[in-house]
């Protein structure tokens, strides 16, 4: 994958990201989504490569998606081998969500983003639109931390790794009814619980970037924002871990499926033939090159949110890549008529 793709990847999710960021506030979290799937796919669509979406989403609300197994790109389409040569192309999986957060987006609040990842074919796990339990930390606590040690062990690990108290660590949990045990472990061993609602692939990310003040992402999320937490993750050499979880018993709500055996046969159809496996970054995302963009929709921990002025929007997107080893985050203002002026902050 060369340079170009990485650069045009941006545009992908700050067309998604502007698209969305026009509801923000309106409590209409379906057409926040559907604009930025379109917005996503008509930018993709325009990307000379043959890609495929291996995660996409929507599945699990029934919303408008970039449905698994969607083509994209120039040379997907019904005319492509007028201008596209199969030789110079490599095979691109891709996941994506347009709108991670789509309620922060509905109701203004912080957090949301259009995120996606690429890698070669083969390169990305292709989750299950399941659950998934997570555990994120800093590089410094890279292996030595474990999802199946308790909360209270791992948070010891992080203090020793990171020269810190355990009173000084952040801890980011979804505020769901099933991590109520979690939440009381983490605050009796001492540390500090940030709760949020939504978007926990930015809450993963922020824990390999010193100044976030968040030190680790503990529970169970979605599984597909898994995938792409680990493909950043891998690519900033973060630690993160995760584990499906297929019995709607444990996460209570909102999990396909009606039963724990309906879900270990979907499973097993999938090829994903040991449903309790622990997987690390390297296998989620185990391309040779791994690329990760996103764009901020509302404001966040790591970028702000779209902010519009008289004639265009200026937006805030980071781009990460395993192949130049680098994070960059880019400031982008998009011009649709002239100007009075431009604001430089």
């Amino acid at each position: 994958m060369d340079a170009t793709l990485g650069l045009e990847i941006i545009e992908v999710v700050e067309q998604a990201a502007i698209a969305s960021a026009k509801w923000m506030g309106k409590g209409e979290k379906d057409t926040a989504d559907e604009v930025a799937v379109e917005a996503m796919r008509e930018r993709m669509n325009k990307i000379y490569m043959r890609g495929r979406i291996v995660i996409g989403e929507g599945e699990r609300d029934d919303a408008p998606m970039l449905y698994i197994g969607e083509e994209v790109g120039i040379c997907t389409q019904a005319d492509a081998k007028t201008y596209c040569n199969p030789d110079e192309l490599v095979e691109i999986d891709i996941a994506v969500d347009p709108c991670e957060g789509t309620n922060l987006v509905a109701y203004g609040q912080n957090g949301s983003m259009a995120v996606l990842a690429i890698s070669e074919k083969g390169g990305l796990f292709a989750a299950p639109d399941f659950y998934m339990k997570k555990l994120a930390a800093p590089p410094a606590a890279k292996n030595h931390v474990d999802i199946n040690k308790s909360a209270t062990e791992n948070l010891k690990i992080i203090s020793d790794c990171l020269d810190r108290s355990i009173e000084e660590l952040v801890v980011v949990v979804m505020d769901r009814s099933r991590h109520k045990d979690l939440i009381a472990e983490i605050r009796a061993a001492g540390a500090r619980v940030r709760l949020i609602s939504d978007g926990d692939v930015s809450a993963a990310i922020s824990c390999a970037f010193a100044g976030t003040s968040i030190h680790a992402l503990m529970g169970i999320g979605a599984a597909p924002e898994g995938v792409i937490s680990a493909a950043a993750m891998r690519c900033l050499g973060g630690h993160f871990q995760g584990q499906l979880i297929y019995d709607p018993a444990i996460v209570k709500t909102g999990l396909i499926g009606e039963s724990k055996e309906s879900n270990l046969a979907r499973l097993e159809e999938m090829g994903i033939t040991d449903p309790d496996r622990v997987y690390n970054a390297e296998e989620l995302a185990c391309g040779e090159t791994v690329l990760f963009a996103a764009c901020g929709i509302t404001p966040g921990t790591l970028m702000e949110g779209v902010r519009f002025f008289h004639g265009g929007a200026r937006t805030q997107s980071l781009v990460i890549s395993s192949q130049s080893k680098s994070a960059r985050f880019v400031d982008t203002i998009h011009l649709s008529e002239a100007p009075k002026y431009l604001q430089l902050k």
